[in-house]
């Protein structure tokens, strides 16, 4: 199998409580050529010194860079351009990378050298079982493809005539999965550009939007990494797009992304934007 530089790349902010547990998964890859990029947007806990610790002790080589910022998508963003590997697979500080994940996501793409990312499946990781945010945050989007591909599957190849399907857009609006759960060729960044810098929640799903007008892109029904959910968490705060950032979203898709819609959702829009210009 070819064995290309994977850069594992790790945005962090106040990450202690579950940062040793991430980090950890990285040296149980079955995969051995790595790098490791972290970038810290100012944390005051003990994230740091954890992750210095971490590069003492690492088996792969590990960078670490301080890059305040005001965003989570200046921070992806900054992964992205301080990486080396020919493909980039994300890591949240929160989350957990199963042994076998980066040895499988690469696989995938050495069978199919025109796609530019790869996505699979995750398990939810709860801290706290009895949580009526997180049942509720479970039953919604525990599964992101089940409305989508009901019938038993390995994997499937999408393209952009996906976003003409009306399912695409039904709730869960993300079908492909949180950054921990894609492994991307960097080479995708050249051809689409960053993570847009405006948008805090549904800024991965815009991405994805992207990478499918340039791209194909193989969603594998495997679990290989484990999502958390927490008290602390951004996904607490993200159960409902807060009302500025779906407006944008909607601007973002009637000027990118309108005519790669059905007609259906085409008319959605038209009403949301034509409610939005309403209350002007």
């Amino acid at each position: 199998m070819n064995t290309p530089l994977v850069s594992i790349c790790i945005p962090v902010l106040n990450g202690e409580k579950y940062l040793n547990e991430a980090l950890s998964s990285i040296e149980l890859q079955s995969y051995q050529n790595i790098e490791v990029i972290i970038s810290d947007n100012g944390s005051k806990d003990s994230s740091m010194d954890i992750c210095l610790e971490y590069k003492t002790t690492s088996k792969y080589p590990v960078r670490i860079y301080d890059h305040h910022t005001m965003g989570i998508g200046e921070n992806w963003n900054n992964c992205v351009t301080k990486s080396n590997g020919e493909y980039l697979k994300f890591l949240f500080q929160d989350d957990v990378l199963y042994p076998n994940c980066v040895e499988d996501l690469i696989w995938i793409f050495n069978q199919y050298e025109d796609i530019g990312l790869v996505a699979c499946k995750r398990e939810i990781l709860t801290d706290n079982p009895e949580s009526a945010w997180q049942r509720k945050w479970i039953v919604r989007y525990g599964d992101l493809q089940e409305k989508m591909f009901q019938n038993d599957w390995d994997k499937k190849i999408l393209d952009r005539s996906i976003l003409k399907k009306k399912e695409f857009f039904k709730d869960p609006f993300n079908k492909i999965g949180e950054p921990t759960a894609v492994m991307l060729k960097k080479s995708i960044f050249n051809e689409v550009g960053l993570f847009n810098t405006e948008l805090k929640i549904v800024l991965d799903i815009e991405f994805y939007y992207r990478v499918l007008i340039k791209s194909r892109i193989i969603i594998v029904n495997k679990t290989l990494v484990g999502f958390r959910l927490h008290e602390e968490q951004a996904s607490k705060k993200g159960v409902n797009v807060h009302k500025k950032e779906f407006d944008l979203y909607i601007n973002i898709l009637i000027k990118e992304y309108f005519w790669e819609l059905s007609i259906s959702h085409k008319m959605q829009v038209l009403r949301r934007k034509f409610i939005q210009l309403l209350k002007f």
